[in-house]
């Protein structure tokens, strides 16, 4: 019995489908724009380190916005090496992630894996440190780091005096922020002659660090009135060698952050000050605008300064780690 042929035009309705089905959506493991193949899309959260604690505050206050937003989202820690960092923005690139919130390890070296991601078509939003460029990321949402520690060194000049000798502790090298809450603190500071830095030295912003380096200073310059430090994290650590050498009670120590022990130590008396940033402002902010951005929105600016408020045993009953008593 003699077949029927089937039609020319099925036959090639037919063939032109299973080439659009093996280019597009039927391609074994293929996801439009960041969404996985059964699940939501998903948005990377690329931190500098996970070794301080104000960090981790930053990147699961980011990670659980973004989960109610309905994405998935993954953490990755840097650990302060820019190698590292890179990586990850390789495997997120490769792995076709939808948006990638940022805490950079260095203002200039980061900026080539923001653009190689913003070329792939995957926006970047900056969290607390910046990028020294300004078409790269889509926003960089940034702590008032001078301002910042303008006021601390008001804060400085009034609990010290106009005459002392001070060691400051700086943060990575790499990092604005570092040389921003520098500026801001000497802007006022060296207004006074009499107030003696003897010594300045990277820290690398972690406690372990700063625990050896004023260590080291304490040797050279035992009669030191007070201690300056980038971060809170340097600032404990800072606080442990003085305690260990019986002068805690005699040198007063200054931080920048706004973490937890540090509020504790100094409604305890035992720190002078702070600068408290706000880590879950910034974070929600950036995971807000991830999820506008991917839903449409465009007009966002390049760069979104967020407050940096002082804490004193004054104020600090309005306090706690990380922000505002709510």
């Amino acid at each position: 019995m003699k077949r029927n042929p089937v039609p020319r035009a099925i036959l090639w309705a037919w063939l032109f489908g299973l080439l659009a089905c093996g280019l597009t959506a039927c391609k074994p493991g293929s996801a439009p724009s960041g969404e996985t193949a059964t699940g939501p899309k998903r948005v990377a959260v690329v931190i500098s380190t996970l070794n301080n604690p104000w960090f981790v505050v930053l990147a699961e206050t980011a990670r659980d916005r973004l989960r109610e937003r309905g994405y998935e989202a993954t953490i990755f820690d840097s650990q302060n090496d820019p190698a590292k960092e890179a990586a990850h923005f390789e495997n997120i690139i490769a792995s076709g992630y939808a948006a990638i919130l940022f805490n950079p390890t260095d203002a200039d070296g980061s900026i080539a894996n923001v653009r190689k991601a913003k070329d792939a078509g995957i926006p970047v939003f900056c969290m607390d440190r910046e990028i020294n460029a300004t078409d790269a990321a889509v926003c960089q949402i940034l702590s008032d780091n001078y301002s910042g520690a303008v006021a601390i060194g008001q804060y400085f000049v009034k609990v010290v005096g106009k005459e002392g000798k001070y060691v400051e502790l700086l943060g990575l090298v790499g990092d604005n922020n570092t040389w921003n809450r520098s500026k801001g603190f000497h802007s006022v500071v060296d207004r006074y002659p009499g107030l003696k830095m003897v010594a300045q030295q990277s820290a690398d912003f972690d406690r372990a660090r700063a625990l050896e380096v004023m260590e080291a200073i304490l040797q050279a310059h035992p009669d030191i009135d007070a201690v300056f430090c980038g971060n809170d994290a340097m600032a404990m650590g800072a606080y442990q060698a003085l305690a260990a050498a019986g002068k805690a009670d005699k040198v007063k120590v200054f931080g920048f952050d706004g973490a937890e022990d540090v509020v504790r130590l100094i409604a305890e008396g035992r720190i002078a000050a702070t600068g408290m940033q706000f880590p879950k402002v910034m974070a929600r902010t950036a995971a807000e605008y991830a999820d506008q951005y991917l839903k449409g929105r465009r007009d966002f600016p390049q760069k979104v300064p967020v407050a940096v408020e002082l804490v004193t045993p004054e104020n600090v009953h309005l306090y706690q780690g990380y922000g505002r008593k709510e």
